[in-house]
């Protein structure tokens, strides 16, 4: 820009004495600079690139408000018709927006003919169908079916909206009343198919989750009941073992609460300090089953001293934690329910999962002495 302006400056013409005097009408531009020259002329409306709605003294831009004048010239359907005029060319070029400014300003003309007042309405009930405006849409078409009860383009618009806002009934009212009308209407028709096809996903959905919801329900009572029935126990810590912080109880049918309780087991072991983990064990499983399970190990781990003792499942013994902290010694070869069920020393699942010590046989006496009772019942609230 600074180069146009050095050049217009410089070509700018100043006439010398005896040559001829500029015009009347450049006259008045001979002593102002091409960026003066600029200004003047973005003014004017023709000349344009930025708005200026002063005059430079702090009034009005005369040239500009008697052309925003000539928009509202002429009769009020006159004017309410250039409005749509203009909205339609928004519209076809998908200017939107712009088409429901122009739109609403022809919909605040007052005027007395009808026709036009519900062109306006249902062409910005397009646009507002366009930009996903659901609900501005439907109010237009109500407004456009109180001028107009058979308007055919405002039921099947306001059909689209109430589709799009999962209002199935309504949309189904309007479509099947617009259709009433104009029978053959093919938009009209597919928008009442996809309707219907789309209610009945979503109630196909909502009842298929209302079934799984209240199976949910019944089988976790079932759950809750069969546990009751065993006379079973379940103690929760206030912070489980991270393995068991997901820990279930479920049956093996859960539909039938005589069916097997499964669940989780920690199998430890105090003298040397290690632990098994077992995702899932029948409450039928048996001590001896276990082991034998979980001490199918390669040769390598036995060599361990401190394993050695642990080669023979015939040496080792089992115990589990009672209710009141302290131990009851299981047969390795009854179900682990008998203990669980039992009434003389309840021994309860521990965070949804069997707690059972595995001690070799010559280091049981050592062990049961340093065990603590109280120290097992602070255990479990840490």
């Amino acid at each position: 820009m600074d180069e146009l302006i050095s050049e217009w400056d410089r070509r700018r013409y100043i006439p010398k004495p005896g040559e001829p005097d500029l015009p009347p009408q450049l006259s008045d531009m001979a002593e102002k600079s091409s960026e003066d020259i600029m200004k003047e002329l973005n003014r004017l409306p023709f000349f344009m690139t930025e708005l200026d709605e002063t005059d430079g003294d702090g009034g009005e831009n005369t040239n500009l408000e008697a052309l925003k004048s000539l928009a509202y010239d002429g009769e009020p359907d006159e004017i309410a018709t250039n409005f749509k005029n203009q909205g339609n060319d928004c519209f076809k070029a998908k200017q939107y927006k712009n088409a429901i400014t122009y739109y609403t300003q022809g919909i605040e003309v007052e005027h007395n003919v009808t026709t036009l007042k519900v062109a306006l309405l249902v062409n910005r009930a397009a646009c507002n169908l366009e930009l996903k405006n659901f609900r501005r849409c439907i109010e237009d078409c109500k407004q456009v079916l109180l001028l107009d009860d058979k308007n055919v383009k405002a039921c099947y618009r306001s059909g689209k909206a109430f589709l799009a806002v999962s209002r199935f009934e309504e949309a189904k009212a309007i479509l099947e009343y617009g259709l009433a009308i104009d029978p053959e209407n093919k938009p009209m028709k597919d928008t009442l198919d996809q309707t219907i096809k789309k209610q009945k996903q979503i109630n196909d959905a909502i009842e298929r989750k209302e079934r799984e919801t209240k199976e949910a329900e019944m089988k976790k009572t079932i759950l809750v009941n069969a546990v009751k029935l065993r006379h079973m126990r379940v103690l929760k810590a206030s912070r489980p073992a991270e393995l068991l912080e997901e820990a279930e109880i479920r049956l093996e049918d859960p539909l039938d609460h005589e069916s097997q309780l499964i669940f989780p087991a920690m199998i430890l072991y105090p003298t040397i300090d290690e632990f098994d983990f077992v995702a899932e064990i029948s409450e039928l499983s048996t001590p001896q089953e276990i082991l034998e399970l979980i001490m199918n190990r390669p040769k390598e781990w036995f060599e361990n001293p401190k394993h050695k003792s642990f080669a023979l499942v015939k040496k080792l013994q089992c115990f589990m934690e009672t209710e009141a902290g302290g131990l009851v010694k299981i047969g390795k070869n009854a179900p682990i329910n008998n203990a669980l069920m039992s009434d003389k020393a309840k021994a309860p699942l521990f965070d949804n999962a069997l707690r059972l010590y595995v001690v070799p046989k010559d280091d049981v006496e050592g062990w049961l002495k340093t065990w603590n009772k109280e120290a097992a019942l602070k255990k479990r609230n840490l």
